[in-house]
């Protein structure tokens, strides 16, 4: 059994929470530390409960918090040596891990696989969780699917899944052209009907929970991701979780 839960999921700020048996795993901070508090509490945890922090990228809305976390609370942390380069952060007072982006590592009861995505940092990966022959599948911040990634995504049982903007609310936004253009890149966001494709490219017939995040305030709806995952998978759009940016969602399981 797995369970998992968001603290949020936006441009505002980033948290998943993944657990199985004694272990609890942050899956990045993008929080000021008290905020961070706050939507643990909300979430039933306390900093005490966790086993460390990984982190998937440099960028503000992803790794913000991740330091003043780890310190104050003496948490080991997790990252490509890429991502540690480019957060240009000191080593001083921090239980750093440096980790291969193919190769697998365990924490506690929880395996956790890395793989490497096309995003615009350094060395961005995304995860896969497994306990007990129970597979969580994390994808956010990615521009476009590649094979190893429809490969590692193939046979999990829940999904957390980028679902970023809407390809005809972003060509029409107020957002400069070299925002849009970064956005919509190869080496920026998943699209809604990409990332609903992509779900028609892996195995999902042991799909148990589904859960829509890092939506777009200004560029996307969720009645429209929605739409694409129901169609794309067949299910009833009540079946589909959203991710929002002020409370992400609540714990869910899957065994």
């Amino acid at each position: 059994m797995i369970r998992f839960a968001s603290l949020g999921s936006g441009s505002a700020g980033n948290a998943l929470l993944v657990e199985h048996e004694a272990t609890c795993l942050m899956l990045d901070c993008g929080f000021g530390l008290r905020e961070t508090l706050a939507r643990l509490e909300k979430r039933g945890r306390s900093p005490s409960d966790l086993s460390g922090i990984l982190v998937t990228h440099e960028h503000g809305d992803h790794i913000g918090g991740v330091f003043r976390l780890a310190r104050k609370f003496e948490l080991p942390v997790w990252m490509t040596h890429g991502t540690w380069v480019g957060s240009r952060e000191a080593d001083s007072g921090l239980d750093l891990h440096i980790i291969d982006s193919h190769r697998p590592f365990s924490v506690g009861g929880l395996e956790v696989q890395p793989f490497p995505v096309p995003h615009d940092t350094r060395e961005p990966v995304q995860f896969v969780f497994s306990g007990n022959g129970i597979r969580l599948g994390v994808l956010t911040d990615i521009g476009e699917p590649t094979p190893h990634v429809c490969d590692m995504l193939s046979g999990c049982h829940g999904l957390v899944l980028e679902f970023n903007h809407d390809a005809g609310m972003l060509a029409h936004s107020t957002y400069p052209a070299s925002l849009k253009r970064r956005i919509a890149g190869r080496y920026g966001h998943l699209e809604n009907l990409v990332a609903a494709s992509l779900l028609g490219e892996i195995d999902c017939s042991g799909l148990q929970s589904l859960v829509a995040a890092h939506l777009s305030e200004q560029n996307n709806r969720p009645e429209l991701v929605v739409a694409a995952v129901a169609d794309a998978l067949g299910c009833s759009a009540d079946w589909v979780g959203i991710a929002t940016p002020d409370r992400g969602f609540d714990w869910r399981t899957i065994a």
